[in-house]
């Protein structure tokens, strides 16, 4: 990574209001430490119909997480959604740091339904302020 951190990409699931919520919680406190922000529900939208799948992709990937400095994770549920686990890939392999957020349990609780090659991929933190912290290492 060079240069200054700036931007953000925040990633998880956006299925229900809750998991939006969330998320944007996680965006909120990146902008309050000065971070630009990519929300990809908020700045790309979401998929209504496969009509949609090139906009969301172009937009998901090329547009919000290819310059992203750092990636926020947000874990929460049985199940990260497919699309968080491929831009954690993504990230992984074209070495964008990422942070995860599991606030709903353990990461010894969760061992069992998500996957091991995630958790060794990441730190991951179980609380806002823990996160909060984590950032500002980044920096």
């Amino acid at each position: 990574m060079k240069g200054k951190i700036k931007k953000a990409y925040i990633a998880g699931k956006i299925g229900t209001n809750n998991e939006k919520e969330i998320l944007e919680k996680v965006e909120k406190l990146c902008k309050e430490l000065g971070f630009e922000t990519f929300l990809p529900h908020r700045d790309v939208g979401i998929a209504k119909g496969v009509q949609d799948i090139k906009r969301i992709f172009d937009g998901d990937i090329n547009k919000g997480l290819k310059d992203a400095d750092f990636v926020v994770a947000v874990l929460d549920g049985l199940h990260v959604g497919a699309g968080t686990a491929w831009e954690l890939g993504y990230a992984y392999a074209n070495k964008i740091p990422a942070i995860g957020l599991k606030t709903d349990e353990s990461i010894e609780e969760a061992l069992d339904y998500l996957s091991s090659i995630l958790i060794g991929s990441m730190p991951i933190v179980k609380s806002f302020d823990e996160l909060k912290k984590k950032i500002s290492k980044l920096v």
